[in-house]
């Protein structure tokens, strides 16, 4: 390994709670295994997970740090034994499955990709999680193709500005749901064609009325609750609605008779459990599909604001008040 540091400063829990538990810590430095790099972390993307797990809601898989952030972007500082493809010095992106939060970072060499040309290593860092997030759920598992409609919820999300961008950039019609009229009219700029202020309007009524009744192919929702049943009413026949969280809970009561009956597939899944070999297949599919869409800029990470690495708990706060549009981004340094 080359001459670095045997400590770094990096964000832990003291125990679950809000984000007071977020405290500054020094811990040695992780070494690169077989297949892996070591990153100078840059900047860490801040998700939703993220204060899933600062809850006790969402421990780390097995083997996996236990520090929060499931996304960075950097320099690769060091290669482990057969992680081809990765050079000392080169600017990478790259998924993770927690550690994010911290000076060093050790990601799976297939999770960690090259930085789009003319993006910023805090731009890159808010790719990963949310681009990775949308490309498997809406694409492979929703299927949504050229002319299709989707729907997205919370549109100004990390995941809804990601999702707009792509799918209006592979030609389907997006509309998306947000909370305020200012958030609408960042997913209009996004390239939704409808943005429905959730608040005001039945989301129901008003993707059936801009699809002439016909209602939305695809459905990305993060909400659950009561939400689920809506988007069954919401959906086209033979339309896939995908399922990434349960923020409005999951205790869900619904005639499930309509699924059968309208020919609907409500599917669901989650990224940070799955095993390193699928996250690099899909790391590659991301790379292949997406990242050339970013680099002629038909997608960019839309970044709502950057904090130091030692404010991560202002992060959090920011992230839970649901003010922001567009990814939160922690910014390593003097911390």
């Amino acid at each position: 390994m080359p001459d670095l540091p045997a400590s770094m400063a990096a964000i832990a829990m003291d125990g679950a709670g809000g984000p007071e538990v977020l405290r500054v810590v020094e811990r040695p430095l992780p070494s690169p295994g077989p297949g892996e790099v070591l990153i100078r972390v840059a900047a860490s993307g801040v998700n939703r997970p993220d204060i899933f797990q600062r809850q006790g809601h969402y421990p780390p898989p097995k083997g996996a740090s236990d520090l929060p952030g499931l996304e960075v972007a950097g320099h690769v500082a060091a290669v482990g034994p057969g992680a081809g493809g990765h050079a000392i010095g080169d600017a990478v992106t790259a998924l993770l499955s927690g550690g994010g939060y911290a000076e060093y970072a050790v990601a799976s060499a297939g999770c960690a990709l090259p930085v789009p040309a003319g993006l910023s290593l805090v731009e890159a860092a808010a790719l990963p999680e949310t681009v990775f997030t949308v490309w498997h759920n809406v694409f492979e598992r929703g299927g949504l193709l050229e002319g299709e409609t989707l729907l997205v919820h919370g549109g100004t999300s990390g995941i809804g500005t990601t999702a707009i961008q792509i799918a209006a950039a592979r030609g389907a019609r997006v509309i998306a749901t947000a909370g305020s009229a200012d958030k609408c009219e960042a997913c209009i700029r996004l390239g939704a064609s409808v943005a429905i202020n959730y608040r005001d309007e039945d989301f129901v009524e008003a993707t059936k009325a801009a699809t002439d009744g016909r209602g939305a192919d695809v459905i990305l929702d993060m909400v659950g609750g009561d939400y689920v049943a809506r988007n069954i009413a919401a959906a086209a026949e033979d339309g896939r609605i995908v399922q990434i969280a349960f923020l409005g809970g999951s205790d869900i009561h619904l005639d499930a008779q309509r699924l059968m009956t309208r020919r609907l597939t409500w599917t669901g899944s989650t990224l940070r459990a799955r095993p390193v070999a699928f996250k690099e297949r899909l790391a590659a599919s991301v790379h292949r599909e997406v990242w050339p869409l970013i680099e002629v800029g038909q997608v960019r990470p839309l970044i709502d604001s950057t904090l130091p690495l030692r404010d991560a708990s202002k992060a959090h706060q920011r992230m839970e008040s649901s003010d922001h549009i567009g990814k939160i981004v922690l910014v390593t340094g003097s911390v």
